[in-house]
């Protein structure tokens, strides 16, 4: 045994003590603990992989992404230590290497793949090294713990510029401050959307990267997609959106139950039909399919993974509770949850929501943001909305401000009085859950105990 294995085997007994206890396997603290004892588990255990590793972070769609690209590598015979429990931060990237070590040392797994914490980038990239990296997009999100945009670019910058520079890297095209990182970059790769029929008629009040990051000029759009990705040019020093390479066009958008689209890459052109809704998982798809062919994956096996890959817990996952289907939708900053108001509007009936604002240091105590979403897009098509959570009173403000009629709004704090009162007035059979972060696991705990899901650290593990 290697003079780390008495370390991860205690770190290992901490994992099992806290599923025993309750806790979940999905959890970060035997990772946390092993760092700990070796501060550093996370180079030497990566260091294993025989295939290396690959990095996905991104403010919005990392977990689905990942997911992609994991169903991806499967249908490439390529097996893959993943955290796909979603912790992301350096306890949750330990936990799940140590949980794919074997007793001897040896790594149960070819390739890492890899979502990190926006915030954590530089660490884990020093320490994984990887061989790609994606960087997806930066949106306002949790103020309070990470600061304005620019400051985590030039965060990133940092990182691609230095201990990121031998990786290849992938980025999206259509957000100006995640381009800006592959200018002088040696290898990227970039991704976007090309699709006129999908844009927006105008900027939204919560677009974010408005401004040329070289010369402060605000940019003008030719075309916005989402939030403030699109097309854009500086018009005074003349950058503009690189063209990208690997790009989704002729997009056709399905409601919540998924799209279609024309895959555009270097390797081969595809129609592909996708199970995930909203133009927001488009660009995952997109995003995903780039970081496969930088590793080198054949575009067969792209083009079977992403039309085969399945909802990630809470992000357009649909579950039968009675005779009801519940359809969860994670929304926790204003370009997000824009994206998921957008989908929503193209179901053909009228909406019946349970909305669950939660203000706990996962979700960011400050939830000012609801201010910023455009609430108003959905308020002509809701029939009912229970608002739920700690700030449960403040959200029904939001919505009553945003023009939804106050006898359309029922406030009931508590999650599990509020699941029931919203179920027992849904209509048609589908009910739509709009929670924050700690809400959804909230929401999938309580879902358990009534038997209409798997325990929380299974469905995530499994």
């Amino acid at each position: 045994m290697t003079v780390l294995g008495p370390k991860l085997v205690a770190a290992r007994a901490v994992g099992a003590l806290a599923r025993r206890a309750g806790r979940g396997g999905g959890t970060s603290l035997p990772g946390k603990v092993l760092i700990r004892l070796e501060p550093e588990a996370i180079s030497e255990l990566a260091a294993r992989l025989p295939q290396g590793s690959a990095i996905v972070s991104a403010t919005n769609g990392k977990t689905t992404t990942t997911a992609m690209i994991a169903s991806v590598l499967e249908r490439a015979g390529i097996s893959t230590v993943h955290n796909r429990a979603g912790a992301n931060m350096a306890g949750g990237v330990a936990s799940t290497l140590l949980a794919a070590t074997r007793p001897g040392g040896r790594i149960d797994g070819e390739l890492g793949l890899f979502e990190v914490d926006e915030f954590w980038l530089a660490a884990m990239v020093e320490q994984i090294g990887p061989r790609a990296i994606l960087l997806a997009n930066l949106f306002r999100d949790q103020l309070d713990r990470y600061g304005e945009l620019e400051t985590i670019a030039d965060r990133w910058a940092s990182v691609v510029s230095g201990p990121g520079r031998g990786a290849r890297l992938v980025l999206n095209a259509d957000d100006p401050l995640i381009a800006d990182l592959g200018r002088d970059h040696p290898h990227v790769t970039y991704f976007g959307v090309q699709d006129d029929a999908v844009t927006m008629p105008e900027m939204q009040h919560a677009a974010d990267s408005k401004h040329c990051r070289r010369c402060g000029a605000a940019y003008v759009y030719d075309a916005v997609y989402l939030g403030h990705l699109g097309r854009y040019r500086c018009p005074i020093c003349g950058q503009m959106r690189p063209t990208p390479t690997v790009r989704a066009e002729h997009i056709r958008l399905h409601g919540t139950r998924g799209s279609t689209f024309t895959l555009q890459t270097p390797a081969g052109q595809a129609e592909l039909e996708l199970p995930l809704p909203g133009l927001y998982n488009v660009y995952n798809a997109v995003g995903a399919c780039a970081l496969c062919l930088a590793l080198e994956i054949p575009f067969d096996s792209i083009v079977a993974g992403l039309e085969a890959v399945i909802a990630v817990f809470g992000r357009a996952e649909t579950i039968s509770v009675g005779e009801h289907e519940l359809s969860i939708l994670l929304v926790k900053n204003p370009a997000g949850a824009n994206a998921i108001f957008r989908t929503l509007t193209l179901e053909d009936s009228e909406l019946d929501v349970l909305a669950i604002l939660n203000d706990r240091t996962a979700d960011g105590r400050d939830v000012s943001w609801v201010w910023d979403a455009d609430y108003e897009i959905l308020a002509d098509r809701v029939r009912r909305v229970t608002c739920a959570g700690t700030r449960a009173a403040e959200l029904a403000l939001r919505l009553k401000y945003a023009g939804v009629p106050v006898e359309r709004l029922h406030v009931v704090p508590s999650l599990p009085a509020a699941l029931d009162a919203a179920l027992a007035e849904t209509r048609g059979g589908r009910l739509f859950a709009l929670p924050t972060y700690t809400a959804m696991l909230e929401l999938r705990d309580e879902l358990a105990a009534r038997g209409s899901a798997p325990p929380f650290w299974r469905a995530r593990e499994g």
